[in-house]
This record gives structure tokens, C-alpha cells and sequence, in this order.
């Protein structure tokens, strides 16, 4: 069945990843990341509608889902990629300003909330939604970026998750989380990657039971299980796709 989905995070690989598997599902898919250029880019990339908004604007994230409801109907899926680093690398923890640690829970944990907020209604009035967040395996352990404040923010995203999926599973809305491995999917991990080096790369293979890294793809084909049909009955999962971390 055709339904209305929203991506965030459209920008990142994962995002595109996997707004271009749902539209390949069959479903109406509109994108979103911050306004400019580089959403401008991915939905001509994509051949899909966008609309820009700060997600950590409540109010930007409340006229968005207005918009969407308007334009192309009501939201049922909600697959939520938008969040990471925000620019920032790992440092000692006296270096790390107020705004920096909030401007990552802004992106991380806020933008999944008022996100949620703003599409349960119509979730509810239908009896039927998916919500997939993208959490990380910072969510669940110490991160490689070394920054505090993602590993916080994602671990709170996992929690959030299964809050949201306690508090609206009873209307027919699953919640549910993927949490990454090591996946080349925007300029941030390309840094972290290079910072490596060869040695830490090659550690960080071999920590994989897989021995290879992940790919956008591997993500999408995770969230297109989770917001469909035949995943009713998963709710509160913190689905780690890692090829296995040792």
C-alpha cells in the first residue's frame, strides 16, 4: 500500500539511501534537511519533493507537517535520518562550549520529538504509523567520534524511542530504532575515517564480523522492514545493523 513517508537528514547518505528505497516501495515521499543548496541538490538527485526546515524548530517542524498534510496527505511514515556531529571532533571535555552540546541534542533529540509531536495526530486518526528513528551504536556505547554530546544525545534518542512506542503503540504507531555501524555516508565520517589511519581502519575492519564497513543501503533496506506491513508487531527495538562488532 501506497502511503504519505517523510525522510529527514535527506543531505547524508542514509537519508537519501533511504528515501530513495521507499520511493522505490511505491510510497509518496517528500525529503527534508536544513534549507539551501545541498537539500536543493539531493531531491534533484532523488526526483523528489522537498521542503527545508530547522528540525529542532518546533514551530518550523509543526508548519512543515502542515505543509505535507496540505500538499500530499497525511503522514504515516516518518523516517528520521536528520541529526549527527554538526561539525564538531572530539575534544577534552573543558574545551566543549554550552552551545556546542546543545546544538547536537538539538539536532539529535529534539528534531525526533517534535517531529513525533507533530505527526501523531494524524497517525492516531488513521490507526496505522511508522516512526523510525536512526539512532547509532554511540547509542548503545562509547562513540568513535569522541564526542560527548553524541553519545549522550543518541543515547537519549534510544530512550526516547521506547517511550514513544510505549506511549502511541496503542494506537497502531510502531517506534523503532537502527543503529548504525561504521557507515562512509557523509563528510563527517570521511573525516573520521582519514583520522584513523590505515592501522585504525584496518582495526576497525577487523572488529566486524562481516570484515567490511556498512553502506547506506544496508540501513535503507533495515527501515524499509521496519515501516512496513509485516512489521506490526515490532515495537522498541533498537535494531543494531553493524555487520556484527566484536
Amino acid at each position: 500500500m501506497s502511503r504519505v513517508a517523510l525522510v529527514t537528514g535527506v543531505v547524508g547518505g542514509i537519508g537519501q539511501a533511504i528515501a530513495r528505497r521507499l520511493a522505490a516501495e511505491g510510497h509518496r515521499v517528500v525529503v527534508t534537511d536544513l534549507p539551501g543548496p545541498a537539500l536543493d541538490a539531493a531531491a534533484g538527485a532523488l526526483g523528489l519533493p522537498a521542503i527545508g526546515a530547522d528540525l529542532g524548530d518546533r514551530a518550523q517542524v509543526q508548519a512543515l507537517i502542515r505543509r505535507i498534510a496540505q500538499d500530499h496527505g497525511t503522514v504515516q511514515i516518518l523516517a528520521s535520518a536528520a541529526g549527527g556531529v554538526r561539525g564538531q571532533v572530539g575534544r577534552p571535555i573543558g574545551e566543549v562550549s554550552e552551545d556546542d552540546w546543545r546544538v547536537i541534542f538539538a539536532a539529535n533529540v529534539d528534531s525526533v520529538f517534535f517531529l513525533a509531536q507533530s505527526v501523531a495526530e494524524g497517525m492516531r486518526a488513521t490507526g496505522w504509523g511508522r516512526i523510525v528513528t536512526i539512532s547509532s551504536g554511540a547509542g548503545l556505547r562509547p562513540s568513535l567520534t569522541g564526542i560527548q554530546a553524541y553519545t549522550a544525545a543518541k543515547h537519549a534518542l534510544v530512550g526516547l524511542t521506547k517511550q514513544l512506542s510505549l506511549d502511541l503503540g496503542r494506537y497502531g504507531i510502531t517506534v523503532n530504532s537502527i543503529a548504525p555501524g561504521f557507515v562512509r555516508s557523509n563528510p563527517a565520517t570521511e573525516r573520521q575515517w582519514e583520522a584513523l589511519g590505515e592501522d585504525g581502519q584496518q582495526a576497525l575492519i577487523a572488529r566486524i564480523h562481516t570484515r567490511r564497513l556498512g553502506r547506506p543501503e544496508d540501513i535503507a533496506a533495515a527501515a524499509a522492514f521496519l515501516t512496513g506491513e509485516e512489521a506490526g508487531w515490532i515495537s522498541s527495538q533498537i535494531l543494531s545493523v553493524d555487520g556484527g562488532v566484536a
